[in-house]
């Protein structure tokens, strides 16, 4: 018991600190693109955890309390794997908060936590008629906040959607690594390297960085790097071990709303009784969906992760 509240309260503070960086990655885009702000802050992020890596094996050492049952190999393929869904998610959702704001980029993101039991029928697993009425109601909230007259959705908004998508495939990818007994620590900092790297030749290909631009954005950048990517994965790798899938996708859903609030606190942002409709739709659904998972299936997740 007492292990999964420490991975739940491990992935609702993944969940406050994603939320309020859709601040930081939308006043980053005052000053640089976004595959410049993707790559510096992923890098950063994956340079920060080299010394906590470091730190934490030598401690480890020191005390005995070394883990035996790491597998360097799903460590490795864990960290290039979800390296690139992270890059596909990460970039396509900085390119749609170029056009929308950070609290509708919050909840349409948001829609990765029912994309996940679709993706579960792929694995051969039936779904129940009820997650899809949660999934044709978070689809109905997504047409009440992004849509508009004559059935035209914004390019930003569609980008994000889209990044929806591979954050679904980032949790999923995450959730088998972390059963292959995967070096968590190890494994989010190869990822972000993997993203990262990715990145920086995007941005290389399709963007002019200059120096004094990344310089002005210093303060989001390293709110990101540092917070989101670095301690951020972290804590929601270790979570997810330690959290059924179901229960931790429902805690970092959350992020939705935490995006939102910062969103108008920050930047006074404002949504229509349109679009804060269809939030709350969204995120009905995506509560729901989560919570209509049986007792039983609940039971036999939570001993597939330890």
């Amino acid at each position: 018991m007492m292990k999964h509240l420490r991975g739940s309260i491990l992935l609702l503070t993944a969940a406050v600190i994603w939320g309020t960086a859709f601040v930081a990655q939308s006043e980053g885009m005052n000053y640089v693109g976004p595959f410049t702000y993707n790559a510096v802050r992923t890098l950063l992020g994956g340079i920060v955890m080299i010394p906590v890596i470091l730190g934490m094996q030598h401690h480890e050492r020191r005390t005995g309390t070394e883990q035996v049952e790491v597998s360097r190999k799903a460590t490795v393929q864990g960290g290039l794997f979800c390296g690139l869904a992270l890059f596909a998610a990460s970039s396509l959702q900085q390119i749609g908060m170029t056009e929308t704001t950070a609290g509708k980029a919050g909840f349409v993101t948001a829609i990765y936590v029912v994309l996940v039991p679709i993706f579960s029928v792929l694995m051969h697993r039936k779904l129940p008629r009820k997650i899809w009425i949660c999934i044709a109601a978070a689809m109905t909230g997504f047409y009440f906040i992004c849509i508009r007259e004559g059935f035209s959705v914004s390019y930003g908004d569609l980008m994000t959607l889209g990044s929806a998508f591979f954050f679904a495939m980032h949790i999923l990818c995450v959730d088998h690594f972390c059963r292959k007994n995967a070096d968590g620590k190890t494994l989010v900092c190869i990822q972000f390297l993997t993203a990262g790297l990715l990145m920086a030749i995007s941005m290389i290909i399709f963007e002019h960085p200059v120096l004094t631009n990344i310089l002005a954005a210093k303060d989001a950048i390293l709110y990101a790097g540092i917070m989101s990517c670095g301690v951020a994965y972290t804590f929601q790798f270790s979570g997810q071990r330690e959290t059924p899938p179901t229960l931790a996708t429902l805690l970092m859903s959350l992020e939705a709303v935490f995006a939102a609030i910062s969103g108008c606190f920050f930047l006074n942002e404002q949504l229509s009784a349109r679009e804060l409709f269809g939030c709350m739709l969204v995120l009905g659904a995506v509560i729901a969906a989560q919570l209509m998972t049986t007792r039983q299936q609940i039971q036999t997740e939570g001993k597939e992760c330890t």
